[in-house]
């Protein structure tokens, strides 16, 4: 079976570890021809192209299953000048001009921030969506295009939490540091693990019905106070100290959205056993492999 992966980063990287592994054939979409040849030499088909220049989505591959995984990359778009609606919905369209009539599963990578709740509600697939950040919206917008689109019956969404794992653990020098937090203290932060995120993927890949979203999370919400005094406590360090971000930080803008984010139809239908069923799980194991 062939899989198509647009977007081999954090995520999809990981995603196309695992189908290499389990003996696909593993398409992968990079804008750069040395980045294409190393995949070539792993064992991917490495298809050199960009989803902001339609002309060269040429050739994709009629794939069972498609992972949409692409990320706002604000070193790239510094040079295009892109817009991230440009990014996650005109790419998004120009792909679909693109695939084979023939493409199986369609998976899209959305983000927990289509939900704006600000009082600690708990959400879900069903709970409304009135996102006021730019990549919540971006996200919602794109969700539109593939339910519009004649894909649209093969989709599936995937409402990703906060991905952290090796290599990304949020404001982990400055809690090391002792320097102060600019980040809220209250509200919640919904989490889960890139290789529990991975998992998700492929099972999504298997057994989801479509068209179908998913919220995936650890379904485990804590406070951003308790999480990096936790993370303090891990790394040997003080407690940190918090102060207001700047009006104009993005994490300003985190401190007006406040929900729990529900899993319970990823358990159910998806029937994933978590690595990392919680972030103390998940620190632990990223701290202790850094030794």
């Amino acid at each position: 079976m062939s899989k198509l992966i647009l977007g081999c980063g954090y995520l999809g990287g990981r995603v196309a570890r695992l189908w290499r592994q389990a003996g696909h054939e593993v398409f992968v979409v990079t804008r750069s021809s040395d980045r294409a040849r190393v995949m070539t030499a792993e064992g991917y088909r490495a298809i050199v192209a960009d989803v902001l220049r339609p002309s060269t989505l040429v050739n994709l591959p009629a794939a069972d299953t498609v992972l949409y995984a692409i990320g706002y990359d604000r070193g790239y778009v510094g040079i295009t000048g892109a817009s991230m609606h440009a990014v996650y919905v005109d790419g998004l369209r120009a792909v679909f001009g693109a695939l084979p009539t023939a493409t199986g599963k369609f998976i899209y990578v959305s983000s927990t921030g289509v939900y704006a709740q600000s009082h600690g509600e708990t959400v879900d697939e069903d709970s409304p969506c009135e996102p006021t950040r730019e990549g919540g919206r971006a996200c919602l917008a794109a969700e539109a295009v593939l339910a519009a689109d004649r894909l649209g019956e093969r989709g599936i969404v995937l409402r990703m939490a906060g991905l952290y794992g090796p290599g990304r653990i949020p404001n982990s020098a400055e809690v090391r540091s002792g320097r102060p937090l600019a980040v809220p203290a209250a509200g919640c932060l919904n989490l889960i693990h890139v290789d529990d995120a991975a998992a998700v993927v492929l099972a999504a890949a298997e057994m989801a019905c479509p068209p179908r979203t998913f919220l995936v999370s650890d379904g485990q919400p804590v406070e951003r106070r308790e999480y990096y005094k936790e993370l303090a406590r891990l790394l040997g360090v003080e407690a940190p100290r918090f102060i207001s971000p700047p009006a104009e930080d993005p994490a300003a803008a985190r401190a007006s959205t406040d929900k729990r984010v529900n899993n319970a139809r990823m358990v159910a239908e998806l029937a994933v056993p978590l690595k990392y069923p919680t972030y103390r799980e998940g620190l632990t194991a990223i701290l202790a492999a850094e030794t």
